[in-house]
């Protein structure tokens, strides 16, 4: 009989994300894809959004449940966190983020250790963030693989849009993160590390390539290290690489030109001494919380760094981060709220944290807009998102009301 109940509540659960049927009316709808629209509505039907537009032009069908505020946006889209992997306890037992066993551990996969069901998730959720870049955290040399989630859901398969997305490598010692890893000794030593990984990954693809053409020619074990980065050469990984200092992430670009990679810079609290090469390589910047904490490696970040990377034209978006203290993870709202007061205009610090980071991540088909077709997933506010007396008062992931809490 308990089975069946279990059986009959999940059945249940799956139906009510299926036929999700809510309109939500906005005073003001910042659609981030062309003009904002005044008095406009999104109609979400099966998790999808089916009309958006003014509200004298979209009927709103029978039925439908209707939801209002004054300000609108898309789902917001953190582009680096380690929520899910962190818990808001900041104790060993919510804490899944960094095994220090050894120093490269490509194998290590977000999916095995995210937690949906973490209170941290719906608190985050809480101000409007309805998907999250996550995974290992920095702190040793590769610490293991990223994914890309929905905040929502009570398993992970309720949650996931994709379940590798980058690999986890930091430059920047530890110490920017209050950590004390032992993985670490010189930057040198460090590099030379890496660089030996991908070297024995490239054998490992030409011994995989040989016995694919030769029968004669015995595969190789398999080997789920190797195997990963096999996949960051191929640059079916991303290789998102934790640099602050200028040297650091000079040496990322060095590393990624010599083996081709697919490179992230993240963190890059010195971005802005070194815009030009930047953005001559062509590599985007996954750019640390705006009111990080400054010392140590990343004492020369700046709160104005977000709009000389917009200046420049390089791509970028801004993330919650890791932190070694309580309870780890920011809140991507308040941080564009900080940089559009640091030269960002408004347009440009919503981008940061909802289109541009969902591009970024090649998920844009999906998120970060709020168009015909796209998934239902908006941030609902009773004002101006970035001001200290707004607050959010409603969130939809995929037509489903996952939030009305005040916040």
């Amino acid at each position: 009989m308990k089975k069946l109940l279990i059986l009959l509540g999940l059945l249940l659960s799956n139906f009510s994300l299926a036929e999700a049927q809510i309109a939500v009316r906005g005073g003001i709808i910042h659609t981030m894809d062309g003009a904002s629209i005044t008095d406009g509505v999104v109609v979400i039907k099966d998790g999808i959004i089916k009309e958006i537009g003014p509200a004298s032009q979209v009927r709103i069908p029978d039925g439908f449940e209707v939801l209002e505020a004054a300000v609108v946006t898309p789902g917001l889209v953190d582009i680096h966190s380690t929520l899910g992997l962190t818990g808001i306890y900041n104790i060993p037992h919510d804490q899944d983020h960094l095994d220090e066993s050894a120093p490269i551990q490509p194998e290590l996969r977000a999916i095995d250790a995210y937690n949906p069901q973490e209170a941290l998730i719906a608190w985050v959720r809480s101000f409007g963030v309805t998907t999250v870049h996550t995974g290992h955290s920095p702190g040793a040399p590769v610490s293991g693989q990223t994914m890309i989630v929905k905040t929502r859901g009570t398993t992970i398969d309720d949650a996931v849009v994709d379940d590798a997305t980058a690999l986890a490598v930091t430059l920047t010692p530890p110490g920017a993160f209050g950590g004390q890893s032992k993985q670490f000794t010189t930057r040198a030593k460090t590099i030379a590390l890496l660089r030996q990984e991908l070297i024995k990954a490239q054998e490992y693809r030409d011994k995989l390539r040989r016995s694919e053409n030769d029968d004669d020619t015995p595969a190789p074990a398999h080997d789920l290290h190797l195997e990963t980065m096999v996949r960051v050469l191929e640059g079916d990984l991303a290789l998102m690489v934790t640099a602050h200092r200028t040297r650091d992430m000079i040496n990322a670009l060095r590393l990624a030109d010599e083996f081709g990679l697919r490179l992230w810079l993240d963190g890059a609290a010195e971005a802005h001494q070194i815009l030009p090469i930047i953005k001559e390589a062509g590599v985007p910047v996954l750019l640390h919380p705006t009111m990080m904490r400054a010392f140590l490696e990343t004492e020369n970040a700046s709160m104005e760094t977000a709009a000389l990377l917009r200046e420049a034209g390089i791509p970028f978006g801004i993330q919650s981060g890791y932190e070694a203290y309580v309870p780890k993870v920011r809140v991507v709202l308040f941080e564009a709220a900080i940089a559009s007061a640091h030269g960002l205009s408004f347009d440009d610090a919503l981008a940061a944290v909802t289109i541009d980071p969902a591009r970024i991540l090649g998920i844009d088909e999906r998120v970060g807009s709020l168009v015909k077709g796209k998934d239902g997933d908006l941030a609902l506010y009773d004002g101006d998102p970035f001001e200290y007396s707004s607050h959010c008062v409603g969130v939809v992931v995929e037509g489903v009301v996952v939030s009305q809490e005040k916040r």
